[in-house]
């Protein structure tokens, strides 16, 4: 453990440094912020998982520091250039934008300009135009630099290999970037062109054929919508400054007079900033800016998982699930109380021939009472609406709820390995209708066998840093699953991969363990699973589930290592632990304060007494039954002004996104949120969040639907078809879009030429 990155860390997140000396033992020994976050509070301060989650991310990155400094000093050490001051200068960097400032002058170089004039041996000469005395004439002084042999025709040329000189040492120079990046971040400008003869199939991008917006105040999503139109090869985008204020910034650096020797300086920190500098800078911020979106999208998509993942279970119900469609029929299958496939069929409820409407009908209510159904899940995809009102129609029982399940990402399950494995003699088709019958049941284990990118709550998920994308969404996954728990007895391997400690290859040995020896009967007989060591045991026996369980805790969160403490005090009250379970005046007598010790403290004990309360509590919502609109099952039927029923769908930086059940989500801009400004979607609606909303256009030929939250939105006038509409994306929320800025170039043939002469 660096005891200098615990002091940094505990100083960053104001905790005191032994909890974070404390996590990071933690961490070093195996254990996942999940464990960390539920089970060592004494050890950590009750320290939450987001603060983990931050320390971890802190370790990691000040580790990369650190390797990346050792690997400089190393380098300068070869090649016998590392001096005590500058490995002072690199011991004390704070970040790696400053190790690689102070690096820069010394890291190996190609060829440059400035090699070339060294090789002429102008550097003396580069050396007296810096001392910038007040005699001395620069072209008497370059005379003597001149030679044909060493490629110096005359004293011009020398005085051009001296500013090379001087130009690449200014654009090494900390200070000259770092009043760069200063004035980068407080005043440069994102701008976007279309390139020519793209206008046509750039259609999507027209927003940004001519954009211009601070880097300071962009959002993320306008930011990555630029990126894409520039990768896909409609637009190019630059990030510029105010070029008023680039030489007044840098001069004062190195211009130290007004005589002919300051003059040829002026000259070089011109050179240095348009062939280096600038390109160098603006990379940087390219990089920086994107980080900073990316993190932005991480973070809408983590928050859109987390919510879709802890979505309200039905339960465990007899399920008839139905993955509508029209030409090929709609695909039905029977599941029974824990998710097992009991029979399959096709029927047409959307058939034109009343003949087929009767097969439909008598085949449903015969799976329906032949499998005592006690539920229905229809997919809300194509000939959803259609297909839930044959079902109404045929007057069920009203205990029978019947469900439109969000179906995103089914298809891909269902030709997934895990689905081939489990349904090995089954079609895509079936294996699809299971799954939405399962996401009914419980939306966090069926929804864990997908790709979390596949589930389509995100925004430009595919531009986004993949690995920090995916380190994140694990990280969501994780804390979701171990949050509700796992039931040891019925989980998936994919399901149980997530839990604390375990992992792809011990959940597989556990399915196979359970295969072979049935159903395990206490959490100890976990440590009969191959290759399931003390360790692991630890860190997953805490999360996971046994209803009928021989320990009467084993159904409940209270880890087994807190077994004996619970049956201490059971026998100090003078009974039993399903006593304490049932009777709450038997726990409200336990003394807290006489059980703590070193290792356990009133947190966990306050946690040990939650959970004998509501042993094995589900943290999630009830489920209550949802209802799109009567009537309302296209796009055609939809009118300005009509109030309907919804379900958030997506959240992103720009709004939301709502199923009115019309096959085709409808947009909430960030505008019509709420009565007030809202800066932040997020801060108002929830995926999976229930709303009513306000049609405020229907754009038919585009397929976009406007919708308002507010109490009295402002109906537009009508839009001619073509025209742009509000349901479009918007790239200012709220405001009218700026105008772009005069050029007194063109930039972008500057920046071309600019490439070319480096």
């Amino acid at each position: 453990m660096n005891e200098a990155h615990v002091l940094k860390i505990a100083g960053e997140f104001k905790i005191a440094p032994r909890h974070v000396a404390a996590t990071a033992k933690l961490f070093a020994e195996g254990a996942t912020v999940p464990f960390i976050a539920r089970y060592r509070k004494e050890a950590t301060g009750s320290l939450d998982e987001v603060v983990v989650t931050g320390i971890r991310e802190r370790l990691l990155a000040l580790a990369e520091l650190d390797q990346r400094r050792a690997a400089i000093l190393k380098s300068l050490e070869e090649r016998q250039l590392l001096t005590d001051a500058l490995k002072t200068a690199l011991t004390t960097a704070e970040t790696v934008t400053a190790l690689e400032d102070i690096y820069l002058p010394y890291r190996p170089k190609r060829r440059t300009k400035a090699t070339i004039a060294r090789e002429q041996g102008l550097e003396p000469l580069a050396d007296w135009l810096l001392l910038q005395l007040v005699t001395g004439d620069p072209v008497a002084v370059a005379q003597a630099y001149v030679s044909t042999e060493k490629g110096v025709p005359d004293a011009a040329a020398a005085l051009a290999g001296a500013r090379d000189i001087l130009a690449e040492r200014i654009s090494d120079d900390a200070r000259a970037r770092a009043a760069l990046r200063e004035l980068f971040h407080r005043e440069a400008v994102v701008k976007s062109k279309i390139l020519t003869g793209k206008e046509a199939a750039a259609a999507k991008f027209k927003d940004y054929f001519d954009w211009s917006e601070p880097l300071a105040t962009i959002p993320s999503h306008r930011l990555l919508a630029i990126r894409r139109g520039e990768s896909e090869g409609f637009l190019m985008m630059r990030i510029v400054p105010p070029e008023e204020s680039i030489l007044p910034l840098l001069e004062p650096l190195f211009v130290k007079g007004a005589g002919p020797a300051s003059e040829q300086v002026r000259l070089a920190v011109a050179d240095s900033y348009q062939r280096l500098l600038s390109s160098a800078i603006e990379v940087e911020m390219r990089m920086e800016s994107k980080k900073k979106a990316d993190i932005e999208a991480i973070r809408v998509f983590s928050e859109n998982l987390r919510e879709l993942l802890l979505a309200a279970p039905l339960g465990r119900k007899n399920v008839l699930a139905i993955d509508p469609g029209f030409r090929t029929g709609c695909k039905v299958v029977c599941l029974d109380r824990q998710g097992k496939l009991l029979h399959h069929d096709v029927v047409y409820p959307t058939a034109a021939s009343a003949g087929s409407l009767r097969e439909a009908g008598e085949a449903l209510l015969s799976m329906i009472k032949v499998h005592q159904i006690e539920a229905i899940a229809i997919g809300n995809g194509t000939a959803g609406r259609e297909t839930e009102t044959f079902i109404k129609a045929l007057k069920l029982p009203s205990t029978i709820p019947i469900v439109m399940v969000n179906e995103s990402g089914a298809s891909i399950y269902s030709a997934s390995a895990a689905a081939r494995e489990e349904f090995p003699d089954h079609d895509l088709t079936v294996r699809g209708a299971v799954s939405i019958g399962r996401r009914l049941m419980d939306p966090l284990a069926e929804l864990v066998k997908l790709d979390p990118k596949s589930i389509g709550v995100g925004q430009y998920q595919h531009d986004v840093d993949q690995m920090a994308l995916k380190r994140s969404l694990d990280d969501v996954v994780m804390s979701c699953v171990n949050g509700v728990g796992v039931e040891l007895n019925t989980a998936s391997k994919q399901l149980l991969g997530y839990v604390s400690g375990l992992g792809p290859l011990l959940a597989e040995n556990i399915v196979a363990w359970r295969n072979e020896h049935g159903p395990f009967k206490s959490r100890q007989d976990l440590r009969q699973v191959p290759r399931l060591g003390p360790k692991a045991f630890e860190q997953a026996a805490g999360f996971l589930r046994l209803r009928e369980g021989e320990h009467p805790l084993d159904g409940s969160a209270v880890h087994p290592e807190s077994y004996p403490l619970v049956d201490a005090m059971a026998r100090d009250l003078h009974c039993t632990v399903k006593d304490l379970l049932k009777d709450n005046s038997l726990r409200q007598k336990i003394p807290l304060a006489k059980y703590v010790t070193e290792a356990v403290g009133l947190p966990t004990l306050t946690d040990i007494l939650a959970e004998l309360a509501k042993p094995g509590r589900d943290p999630r919502h009830q489920f209550e039954v949802f209802s799109f609109q009567a009537g309302v099952d296209k796009m055609e039927d939809l009118k300005p002004g009509m109030r309907l029923p919804g379900i958030v769908t997506n959240v992103t930086a720009f709004g939301a996104f709502v199923d009115i059940g019309v096959h085709q989500d409808g947009l909430v801009h960030v505008s019509q949120l709420a009565d007030r400004f809202v800066k932040d979607p997020a801060e108002v609606v929830k995926v999976h969040q229930r709303v009513m909303v306000t049609v405020v256009e229907v754009d038919l030929p585009r397929k976009r639907i406007a919708l308002s939250l507010k109490a009295v939105p402002v109906m537009p006038a009508a839009v001619p078809v073509g025209k742009t509409s509000p349901t479009a994306p918007r790239p200012t929320p709220g405001k009218p879009r700026p105008p772009s800025r005069p050029q007194p170039v063109d930039w972008f043939t500057e920046a071309l030429n600019r490439s070319k002469t480096n």
